[in-house]
């Protein structure tokens, strides 16, 4: 069977969690959308575990950082599921906006205990 409506609309929320706490620089919910063995994978890092991811989002906040992602795509059956993204990274502040980075999110999410978490997160930078 098919992912049903709600599974889509909480992997949309894991997806905005994510985004949220890496932009206010809370790196414990950050590392909590993965599973306990997830995967993070940038352009040229790859970062595997809880302690890494932590140590990853502790690393790499700026407070003027706003991560957007849209054109969402969904698929999976069951308790695995593929989600695919694109990726705006803004700098907020004086003059305007700053457009840090632009790419795409490939992921593989699977459920846990009834809530869905990135088993591994691929990003490729335009």
């Amino acid at each position: 069977m098919g992912l049903t409506v709600e599974d889509r609309l909480e992997i949309t929320e894991l997806l905005a969690r994510y985004n949220h706490a890496i932009d206010s620089g809370d790196a414990e919910a950050w590392a909590a959308t993965f599973t306990k063995d997830g995967v993070f994978a940038p352009p040229g890092a790859t970062t595997e575990g809880r302690a890494e991811l932590l140590a990853y989002a502790k690393r790499r906040y700026e407070p003027r950082k706003r991560h957007w992602t849209n054109n969402v795509v969904i698929e999976g059956d069951g308790d695995e599921a593929t989600m695919r993204c694109y990726l705006h990274v803004m700098l907020v502040g004086e003059p305007g906006l700053e457009t840090m980075v632009t790419g795409r999110y490939s992921d593989r999410l699977r459920r846990i205990d009834g809530a869905w978490r990135f088993a591994r997160r691929d990003l490729e930078v335009d």
